[in-house]
């Protein structure tokens, strides 16, 4: 529960649950950059700055993800320098990986916004993907 109690705290002090608002408000810079095709993003960590950087190149639904990914590794993981979000392995990956994974999860698809479909039909993966969550991490989801 501490990764939910963590984005909890950071939506409540910054009024929003926009992985961009955020990171400007923390003073994280976030960088759109034309990578290689398989890379998604990856978070760097220079002389007490840190950097998110997003390939330029995804939809809006995929750098919103992306940021909200980053920066979990910003708060999580704030000294480590990450390796590679790629968009094939993105799904199968180590514990810190995940941990990022869940963080964006709960920042994106926050409880308040899923108790809105509580008597719907829509499924968790319905929500996922109006809150541009990938379908395969949305099981990271803890209500």
């Amino acid at each position: 529960m501490w990764i939910k109690e963590i984005v909890e705290s950071l939506v409540e002090k910054h009024g929003t649950n926009d992985p961009f608002k955020i990171a400007d408000a923390e003073n994280i810079y976030v960088i759109e950059q034309d990578l290689h095709e398989e890379i998604l993003g990856f978070y760097k960590y220079i002389r007490r700055n840190k950097f998110i950087f997003i390939n330029s190149n995804l939809s809006s639904n995929e750098k919103l993800f992306t940021c909200a990914h980053e920066l979990g590794h910003s708060k999580l993981h704030p000294r480590t320098d990450t390796t590679f979000l790629r968009s094939k392995t993105l799904f199968s990956v180590g514990k810190i990986e995940n941990e990022a994974n869940r963080f964006a999860v709960e920042l994106l698809m926050l409880d308040e916004n899923l108790y809105k479909f509580k008597n719907t039909n829509l499924t968790i993966y319905d929500a996922a993907d109006l809150y541009s969550v990938p379908k395969e991490v949305c099981h990271l989801k803890k209500i």
